[in-house]
């Protein structure tokens, strides 16, 4: 009896994966970041758990709305090459099968059998075959502009709760160095999960995201100390 084989292809996930770990990510480093930034300035548990909320909410509805608007414009591009598409096979469908008959000939095939898979495919699904064969679209690569935006903003809240929660951990002088390492750990397991999933090098990952993160919680630091700091 035969076996079936099934593969799991990681492109079925892009999507959602993308914005999600760009969510998250940006949810820990800027709330992470505001945190500290006001901390090292030496201001109160409250107005540091304040900020850093509203950081959450402000930046959860910026991404959700950049990723609508950016996917949208995705999604309007895709529309418009299906419409021109339909209307080309429509008005000549000869100049069609050819274009499709010339892409199986830079594939390999020899002209007779590369005809022959042209008009079986365009009998099958004429429409279908050309968005995948001459316009390289698939539905799993299709865009989805309502579920980018949603995973985007709920990746986000999720990220930037992790360092408000140090806030309410650690209050006093603890704080920010609290803030910093779970931020950092948090990273670095948001990237190799991320690295994970989309089937990539989990070290660069991990060192790419801790660096950066690292490095914008210094800067801010850095700032709110200067702006914090008594003037004599």
């Amino acid at each position: 009896m035969a076996r079936l084989h099934r593969e799991a292809h990681l492109l079925d996930r892009i999507g959602w994966l993308r914005a999600s770990v760009l969510g998250a990510n940006d949810g820990i480093v800027s709330t992470a970041s505001l945190i500290v930034g006001v901390a090292s300035a030496g201001a109160a548990q409250s107005s540091i758990l304040l900020t850093g909320a509203a950081g959450l909410v402000a930046g959860a509805m910026s991404m959700a709305a950049g990723e609508y608007v950016s996917v949208s414009s995705q999604a309007d591009s895709e529309q418009a090459d299906m419409a021109r598409e339909r209307h080309e096979l429509a008005t000549d469908s000869a100049a069609e099968r050819e274009e499709l008959v010339g892409i199986y000939q830079k594939r390999g095939l020899e002209r007779a059998l590369a005809e022959q898979v042209a008009d079986q495919l365009t009998a099958h699904d004429a429409f279908g075959a050309h968005l995948r064969d001459e316009l390289g679209m698939a539905a799993h690569t299709a865009a989805r502009p309502i579920q980018a935006a949603l995973a985007s903003a709920a990746s986000f809240s999720v990220g930037a709760a992790l360092p408000l929660l140090m806030v309410v951990l650690f209050p006093g002088s603890a704080l920010s160095i609290a803030v910093t390492l779970a931020s950092l750990a948090f990273l670095a397991l948001l990237g190799g999960l991320g690295a994970k999933l989309g089937g990539a090098n989990m070290t660069k990952a991990i060192a790419r995201v801790t660096f950066w993160g690292a490095f914008a919680m210094a800067a801010t630091a850095g700032i709110g100390s200067l702006f914090g700091a008594p003037v004599g």
